[in-house]
């Protein structure tokens, strides 16, 4: 079984608003130095399960968004996974709205877990190498 993983491909979670997310979160960073200063965020695992390019797994994803952030923190070292579409709340006062996830319906857990039980998502589950 290979130990390594491929590098982030910096992939910005924004880039997935309206699909259906698949998030794994990992570990929360503190302090990350950013052109805005010091931030905070959830490195996330996240597999987009629609859309043009479904399945699309990014690995060690950097979440900032405060929001989000109370989404999948909660989760880390938990092995829970959290699913949703990737959406904008309510904007309070003076705010731009937060990005958040949705509660998925039947159909989009119905996705998720046909997904999990691929053969080819079972193989990379157990081998971490794709069996091709």
């Amino acid at each position: 079984m290979d130990q390594f993983d491929s590098p982030s491909t910096g992939a910005k979670i924004t880039e997935f608003e309206g699909l259906l997310l698949l998030c794994t979160p990992t570990e929360h960073r503190e302090a990350i130095a950013t052109a805005f200063g010091p931030a905070d965020a959830v490195v996330t695992d996240i597999v987009v399960l629609d859309g043009p390019h479904a399945p699309l797994r990014e690995t060690g994803v950097l979440v900032f968004q405060k929001a989000l952030q109370g989404q999948l923190r909660p989760k880390i070292g938990t092995g829970r996974m959290v699913l949703g579409r990737l959406g904008r709340g309510q904007a309070k006062a003076g705010q731009s709205a937060p990005w958040i996830l949705t509660e998925p319906t039947d159909e989009d857990r119905a996705a998720a877990r046909a997904y999990l039980e691929s053969p080819v998502t079972v193989a990379v589950a157990k081998n971490d190498t794709p069996p091709f």
